[in-house]
């Protein structure tokens, strides 16, 4: 494992987070990345038992729409294959969502409740409404081995790189746009103009592409410039479903990360 390493916030919310993790290689940074997407074990609708669909979709088809529907996922609650309920119960004319999913656990329950299953509708010729009632049983699993199971559904990492101020830029050329994206670490903030209302730059800063509209040109008029990779430092996006906050994703990844390391070892040993 690693050892050594510096992790520190750019911004971050319960779903979304950008990160710079210093002292890495790109093989952990990697190793990271597919821990959040496959080692983190979430609960998902598994099962489904249909007692009464009286709509116009097939039981399979609700079946999986059901199985894509985040659950909140409380840490250290259950283990692998653990089993929670749940039930819906809806009559036309109305749209199910998931939040009309009712839990036998108080901890979980859909990471969103507006995702629509279905419409139902109460047909003029019909002599009742449209109906769907249900019971699911989510199970705990990861992953790697469905994607229903990813709690982690956009994550992705990039070096940290820093500007070099090469030169004056030439009196007489066109000012072009020198798109960059992703995040800086400021080495030339002599040369830089804050253009994100957060006053004046200061070396070693990470300052977000964004905040300058990714425009090199816009952070640094009238110079030239050239674009370094930043040994062993990666910035990294990490977006949750919902299931978990993304500290505790991330935490549980790298958790996971450590004890499959200590069992290599192990086995190296014998």
């Amino acid at each position: 494992m690693t050892e050594n390493f510096e992790v520190q916030f750019i911004d971050r919310d319960e779903r979304t987070a950008r990160f710079l993790v210093r002292g890495v290689s790109p093989a952990f940074a990697n190793g990271l990345r597919r821990a959040i997407i496959a080692d983190v074990p979430t609960l998902s609708i598994d099962s489904v038992r249909i007692i009464e669909n009286s709509s116009v979709m097939f039981d399979e088809q609700i079946s999986l729409r059901l199985g894509l529907v985040p659950l909140t996922t409380p840490p250290n609650e259950f283990e692998e294959g653990d089993i929670v309920t749940l039930a819906l119960d809806v009559e036309g004319p109305e749209t199910a969502y998931s939040g009309d999913l009712r839990s036998d656990h108080e901890l979980v329950e859909p990471a969103d409740t507006n995702i629509p299953i279905i419409e139902l509708k109460y047909p003029e010729t019909a002599d009742s409404p449209q109906r769907l009632e249900l019971e699911a049983d989510a199970v705990m699993g990861r992953g790697r081995d469905h994607a229903k199971n990813q709690g982690g559904v956009a994550v992705g990492y990039r070096h940290l790189q820093t500007v070099v101020v090469e030169d004056d830029a030439d009196e007489y050329s066109d000012s072009e746009p020198e798109i960059l994206r992703g995040v800086i670490e400021e080495r030339a903030a002599e040369h830089a103009v804050a253009t994100d209302g957060t006053g004046e730059p200061e070396n070693g800063a990470l300052v977000a592409t964004e905040t300058f509209d990714n425009d090199l040109s816009k952070r640094y008029p009238d110079k030239e410039v050239s674009v370094r990779d930043v040994d062993d430092a990666f910035v990294f996006h990490v977006e949750s479903d919902g299931s978990m906050s993304v500290d505790e994703l991330v935490t549980n990844a790298a958790d996971s990360l450590a004890e499959r390391a200590t069992e290599l070892e192990q086995a190296v040993q014998l």
